[in-house]
């Protein structure tokens, strides 16, 4: 492909199809990293097994529960960060489009099999091979999109609006499932039964569907085609990320990549947990419940059991857990084309990081305080929504940033594999760590919604002070820089 001439060129056909495919990619991204903070619960509660008397073993607060949510969170990351740093070297090696398309068969074929896992064991194996495919599919695309659209006015467009999409996956994975929750019982059964949280897993392979067929027909990036041709192209190597031109860069961008991280898997990925705790939610719980008692009474059928009772109590707190998030991806999706906008008005990458990230160093944790100090109130269930879109405005287009920044500042040869440090040792390991600690210190019997929100508060607040206090030393790409 034929870069631009101008950067007034309308796109073209090729140009437009690449840009469509990359919007999926980078929302498939997200919609199966994102099902994790809603189906937790019930697959712990049906894979933890039961005691004598059907209830779980494995409910929120207990050791046990505290000890695999830990896992399942923080194990799979440990493997997406390190096996994405190998594919981020591979990208440099063996070219973007190809570890694109490696990328997506390994996801794509993980989540579906996630969904028929008959053990905890099962599921953190395809986990953790959902998080490779995806963490080594987010560094090949923004180098590839980087190096497709070469000026530098369309290369932002093209970075910022294409990756605003993630958060499309993200309201994507929110619907899809309360409509797994909606629609079980009429959905093929698997192993038996008819868990949502199982055809939410699934679910993830409907949009790799396009990406699978389309994308390995996509071209190449032309200048990385170029210099592999020309005998140019250098070998990428770890120890070059760490001499004295990018030694600065690495650093900084990958603690600041994780303290971003940090403010989403340290808090706002724990509100499934905290919800529930809410008393409008426990009002509507116990609305539903009554309910079903009348109903069974008015057409003389025996009052539901306890089981049953319990079942769709779970249903209301998991339906309320969604909405919410749905809120959350409405905010981080205003916050991704935001960022895209004044990317392209503000010339300082200190200064745009600076306007997202320093008003969410403030309000997150007091956001979290508020939420964990007034669960008991009634009432606050539509304010919550609403502050919840402000913090995943603030934080999400965050995420964003890094795909414009890094392509800017490592060379052809070590692109994938300097963003790759930033994004997988920076982001998936020292970032999704976070939640490790939230849910270590928020431990409790029975559990504490309370408790979580107010952990949560101060392990944002703890990884977002690092994270603002580094931002000044982070280094300015060279004007007009293509990283070339």
């Amino acid at each position: 492909m034929k870069s631009e001439a101008s950067p007034k060129a309308p796109l073209t056909m090729t140009q437009w199809l690449i840009c469509t495919i990359a919007s999926i990619g980078f929302a498939f991204d997200i919609y199966v990293l994102l099902m994790l903070p809603l189906i937790i619960k019930p697959a712990l509660a049906a894979l933890g097994g039961a005691g004598a008397d059907g209830v779980p073993l494995l409910v929120p607060g207990s050791p046990d529960y505290i000890r695999w949510a830990r896992v399942l969170f923080f194990v799979p990351a440990i493997a997406g960060g390190v096996f994405g740093l190998v594919g981020g070297y591979l990208t440099d090696r063996l070219g973007r489009r190809r570890v694109l398309t490696a990328s997506i068969i390994l996801y794509s074929a993980s989540t579906l099999a996630s969904g028929y896992a008959t053990s905890l064991e099962q599921l953190l194996v395809m986990r953790c091979l959902v998080f490779i495919g995806v963490c080594v599919e987010f560094v090949a695309a923004v180098a590839w999109l980087a190096e497709l659209f070469p000026d530098p006015e369309r290369r932002e467009k093209v970075l910022g609006y294409t990756q605003a999409f993630s958060s499309i996956g993200g309201l994507l994975v929110a619907g899809a499932n309360g409509l797994a929750v909606e629609w079980a019982a009429g959905l093929p059964a698997i192993h038996g039964g008819h868990e949502a949280w199982r055809y939410t897993l699934m679910s993830g392979l409907i949009p790799a569907i396009p990406l699978l067929f389309i994308r390995p027909f996509l071209p190449e990036s032309p200048v990385w085609q170029a210099k592999r041709a020309a005998g140019q192209l250098r070998r990428p190597s770890f120890g070059d990320l760490f001499t004295q031109e990018l030694r600065r860069v690495t650093l900084t961008s990958t603690l600041i990549f994780a303290a971003c991280y940090g403010l989403a898997f340290g808090a706002i990925q724990h509100l499934p947990q905290i919800v529930p705790g809410m008393a409008d939610v426990r009002a509507l719980v116990k609305s539903r419940q009554e309910e079903l008692t009348r109903k069974a009474e008015a057409d003389g059928k025996p009052k539901p059991t306890p089981k049953a009772l319990a079942i769709a109590g779970k249903a209301v707190e998991e339906g309320a857990a969604a909405g919410v998030q749905k809120w959350q991806e409405l905010g981080g999706l205003v916050g991704r084309f935001a960022l895209a906008l004044l990317a392209l008005r503000i010339a300082s990458r200190r200064n745009l990081l600076r306007i997202f990230f320093l008003p969410a160093l403030v309000y997150v944790p007091l956001l979290f305080w508020w939420i964990g100090s007034n669960l008991g109130a009634e009432g606050n269930l539509g304010t919550v929504k609403w502050a919840v879109a402000a913090a995943g405005f603030l934080v999400v287009a965050t995420f964003s940033f890094w795909g414009n920044y890094l392509p800017l500042v490592y060379p052809i040869h070590l692109r994938g594999t300097g963003e790759s440090f930033a994004a997988n040792i920076g982001g998936r390991v020292l970032g999704t760590s976070a939640a490790w600690f939230t849910f270590t210190l928020s431990a409790a019997t029975p559990p504490s919604p309370s408790k979580i929100a107010m952990t949560a508060a101060a392990v944002a607040g703890v990884f977002a002070l690092v994270g603002a206090i580094l931002i000044q030393w982070l280094p300015e790409p060279k004007s007009g820089s293509s990283g070339e």
